[in-house]
């Protein structure tokens, strides 16, 4: 039986209510609003969020974590910990029972708590690798807005001097970096440690901002043909302006992108100097403990498989974290 015109209009009304609702939520929520829904609702992206943030406390708070285990770096007598004869530990895993007074027990020769250095090589690598993710994304997006919005001349160059930073081999230059550090400053240990680690940074800030440049020069030569970059030139607003105010907030996706991947890229990166020896001098890093450990592989594995799972840890939650914050700013993904 057919019904009347009347209950057909607000049953129609009625279906149409969820579907209107549902374009209004969308359209009152952001791009940024939607990215970071779609992470919230990713198990991987939060786990991997969890784990970023524990490390990143017990950097910050590196201090106050060895004083709630009540460990420490401080220089001890070696006899009382370890065997003189063979350099082995008397205490601790996994030769010996555990005790709470070194979990991760101590190490060959010098008996320091493995635990302690675990965590000041935890605090060292991620700050190294946080400042040079800062540095060379802020270099890079000078760089990339610039040459994608001016193009000419000063595209040409930057440019050139992208393509021959991307073609010099970064290991060869970190090379020879360290020698001359060692002995221009070898004598005086406490400026070796300072003037070591902002030189390690150095390095990986110039050999890394060519990959944000790049990226941002793209987005920037797709944007600056936009109708709301022509209205603001044709109406003379001064170039920083359009820069900043303009273009810039449209970049902060792949910028963003660009630093969850880089983290991961510059902490292995240390890890991977340091164990060639053109690392960080007079302060741990978890680079100097493997290698340190490697020759102590066969009969003291947990020190060195310590600082390479934290390592790897850390590594594959960033790398994941930054796929998933890739995916989540991306619209063209559907997962």
């Amino acid at each position: 039986m057919a019904l009347p015109a009347a209950d057909l209009a607000i049953q129609s009304e009625s279906s149409a209510l969820p579907v209107e609702e549902g374009r209004k939520a969308i359209a009152g929520r952001s791009p940024t609003r939607i990215a970071f829904d779609r992470l919230r609702k990713d198990p991987i992206a939060v786990i991997c969020f969890v784990v970023v943030i524990f490390f990143a406390l017990i950097a910050i708070f590196s201090p106050w974590v060895q004083n709630l285990f009540n460990v420490s770096t401080d220089t001890v007598l070696a006899s009382e910990r370890v065997d003189l004869a063979t350099g082995l530990p008397k205490i601790g895993p996994p030769n010996h029972a555990f005790t709470m007074d070194h979990p991760f027990g101590v190490a060959p020769r010098s008996g320091t708590d493995n635990l302690a250095v675990w965590i000041e090589g935890c605090r060292t690598s991620l700050y190294l690798a946080t400042v040079a993710t800062l540095l060379s994304t802020i270099i890079g997006v000078t760089l990339g807005l610039v040459a994608g919005f001016m193009g000419g001349i000063a595209d040409a160059i930057i440019s050139f001097f992208t393509d021959l930073f991307l073609s010099f081999p970064f290991l060869l230059g970190a090379l020879a970096v360290a020698p001359i550090i060692s002995e221009r400053f070898g004598t005086d240990i406490d400026k070796l440690r300072t003037v070591s680690f902002y030189s390690l940074v150095a390095i990986l800030v110039v050999f890394g901002w060519m990959g944000v440049a790049r990226l941002v020069r793209g987005e920037v030569l797709s944007l600056r043909e936009r109708e709301f970059v022509k209205a603001a030139r044709v109406i003379g607003v001064p170039t920083r302006r359009i820069l900043i105010r303009e273009i810039l907030p449209n970049l902060m996706a792949p910028i963003v992108v660009s630093i969850s991947l880089s983290l991961p890229a510059f902490v292995a990166a240390e890890a991977g100097l340091s164990y060639l020896g053109i690392g960080v001098f007079g302060r741990e890093s978890w680079g100097q403990t493997v290698n340190g450990a490697t020759q102590y592989w066969e009969i003291y594995p947990l020190f060195l498989l310590e600082p390479v799972i934290g390592i790897a840890i850390l590594v594959v939650a960033l790398n994941l974290l930054g796929d998933a914050i890739r995916d989540a700013f991306d619209p063209k993904t559907r997962r």
